[in-house]
């Protein structure tokens, strides 16, 4: 039986390839973009849905449950960015950050969770960062969104487990996507402390992302975690460097690592 899968954020970058890959596979895919646009130049069904609207999560959760009878995977890809000296950076900005990347997958869960519970299955894969394993500079409120979420799946993942339902997080490192250009980035100002170095980190950023990995890889990690019987909590998928340095961050004395992001930042 082909699973029915709802991915969040799927118009572009990393969700456009998870849907894209997984309805190749004979999966049946229900993408989902704030605002649909040229729904036919995709191989999957488009809807809309609005991470902060939960009149709009309500509407696609019940739509594919009328259409299928049942909902078997949930894929939280929609994000945003940001960066900044947190100084420098609006609490507004931040806090559309946090309803977005934090908030926003939150209310989705709860939305498809009843039906899971209902069906006594379901699996849940919250799309993370390896950025949410360590506080970065200049990105610490990217960071803080997706390592909460990295913990709250923890919490959830106690709290459904009985109801037949698996909660998984995979952590992505640099891909080779758009999000910089949908990335708030605060201002760098000209009397700025952090003008120099914030600005040469932003163009640092970019360039990460630029020459990143192609995001048919995270679609095949999650293509392979679905298909797995009792899958892990966390998975990272990303350069070898990117994944080390998680395990250097639980090795390390802080400090020592903290010198080593620095020195990698040119702090």
């Amino acid at each position: 039986m082909s699973k029915v899968i709802l991915i969040t954020g799927a118009s572009s970058g990393i969700g456009k390839a998870i849907a894209t890959f997984l309805a190749e596979k004979g999966c049946k895919v229900y993408g989902t973009s704030r605002n649909p646009k040229h729904t036919d130049q995709f191989s999957f069904e488009l809807i809309a849905l609005d991470v902060l609207k939960t009149e709009t999560i309500a509407a696609a959760i019940a739509f594919i449950i009328e259409k299928e009878g049942r909902l078997d995977v949930l894929v939280n890809n929609a994000g945003m960015g940001i960066a900044g000296p947190v100084e420098e950076t609006p609490t507004d900005e931040m806090k559309a950050v946090f309803n977005t990347n934090f908030f926003g997958a939150i209310e989705v869960m709860k939305g498809v969770l009843p039906q899971m519970r209902k069906q006594n299955f379901g699996t849940i894969i919250n799309i993370t960062s390896i950025a949410g394993y360590m506080g970065l500079p200049f990105r610490g409120v990217y960071s803080a969104t997706k390592g909460a979420l990295e913990i709250i799946t923890e919490a959830i993942s106690m709290e459904v487990k009985n109801f037949g339902i698996q909660m998984v997080n995979v952590a992505p490192g640099d891909f080779a996507t758009n999000i910089a250009a949908g990335r708030y980035h605060a201002p760098v100002l000209e009397k700025s402390a952090y003008k120099t170095k914030y600005q040469t980190n932003l163009d640092l950023m970019n360039a990460h992302v630029n020459d990143g990995m192609d995001p048919l890889e995270m679609a095949k990690a999650v293509f392979k975690i679905i298909d797995t019987k009792k899958p892990k909590i966390h998975y990272k998928v990303g350069g070898f460097m990117e994944k080390f340095s998680v395990v250097l961050k639980r090795i390390l004395p802080d400090r020592w690592y903290e010198k080593l992001i620095m020195n990698h930042y040119d702090l």
